[in-house]
């Protein structure tokens, strides 16, 4: 996993929680890498669990909730970092529908060699788009918490339901049906 997914995990935990809090988690993990991430750098994956279940510790918020949040969190600063990807795109529909064919080929650009999760997307009609994600690492409330960030961005109400679905490999595989709400 990129390192900057953890950088930017840092930083959540910074902003929402304080460094303290921060400190504690590396320290108590217990981390292969020592807790110490660049944005370029790869990761286990396991270590970003790992994080998780340590702040969800010191915090008593369940995991799936944690990740989620950060999901959100980092979808908005995907926007300040990459707002190029964010050109000629004026729907949350609109976006999702492009980011297994256009914004996963920029970021592989950037990351070479990153495993990015595949994506397949189906709108049915004006209201509802129903959105497949397939990943080998568990992070479907990562992927709920992106949906949810990227809605809020371009300013719509969306309800986000999800469907476990088959999974090859031991990987996690969900299908999202988001309706929009008037």
């Amino acid at each position: 996993m990129k390192g900057v997914v953890f950088t930017e995990f840092m930083e959540m935990m910074d902003s929402r929680f304080g460094p303290e809090l921060t400190e504690r988690v590396l320290e108590a993990a217990h981390l292969p890498s020592g807790g110490i991430y660049t944005a370029v750098g790869t990761y286990d994956h396991t270590e970003l669990l790992a994080l998780v279940e340590q702040l969800a510790g010191e915090t008593g918020l369940p995991g799936a909730e944690l990740v989620r949040e950060f999901g959100h969190y980092l979808f908005g600063r995907f926007v300040k970092s990459y707002p190029r990807f964010f050109e000629n795109v004026h729907s949350a529909f609109d976006f999702i529908e492009r980011v297994d064919d256009h914004v996963h080929v920029e970021v592989l650009k950037l990351y070479p060699g990153a495993e990015l999760p595949s994506f397949r997307s189906e709108r049915q009609g004006d209201r509802h788009l129903v959105f497949d994600y397939r990943s080998s690492r568990p992070f479907g409330d990562l992927a709920e918490g992106l949906i949810a960030g990227c809605t809020e961005h371009y300013g719509e109400r969306v309800r986000i339901e999800r469907t476990p679905l088959a999974a090859e490999g031991g990987g996690t595989a969900i299908r999202f049906l988001l309706t929009r709400v008037d």
